[in-house]
């Protein structure tokens, strides 16, 4: 590995400002200065350095989601118990405590439209729950 100039590095650091991803926003941002580290032709190494953070923030960030092939319903309790969500927290998707419960129960399949309002919900791809 080459030798990282601190000064320089700080710089990058400073104008990346790299750290633990908890939003979709945040991950949007740190891809956009992944790419534009990408594009470029010649890296220095603390341009190398810094893509390999941002790699590895972004994947660790990325499989929080990554729940292979689960059903659907094993996806939606895997959110919720990430989340410690409980039924009540999913009326405003359901519309109501009864329609929760037959969904969290198998009682009822996910339907399109709720496959849609749980992917906003969670702020996660609509296709976990289709």
């Amino acid at each position: 590995m080459a030798v990282i100039d601190d000064t320089a590095y700080a710089g990058l650091l400073a104008h990346a400002l790299p750290r633990v991803i908890e939003t979709d926003e945040e991950n949007e941002r740190l891809i956009a200065e992944l790419e534009r580290l990408d594009s470029l032709p010649r890296k220095t190494p603390e341009e190398e350095s810094l893509a390999e953070l941002l790699t590895v923030l972004i994947e660790r960030f990325e499989t929080r989601y990554d729940l292979g092939h689960a059903e659907p319903l094993e996806a939606l309790r895997t959110l919720m118990e990430d989340r410690n969500f409980r039924q009540r927290d999913l009326i405003p998707v359901f519309g109501s405590s009864s329609v929760a419960s037959d969904v969290l129960t198998g009682k009822r399949e996910i339907s399109k439209q709720h496959a849609r309002k749980l992917a906003e919900f969670f702020s996660v791809p609509v296709g976990l729950f289709i």
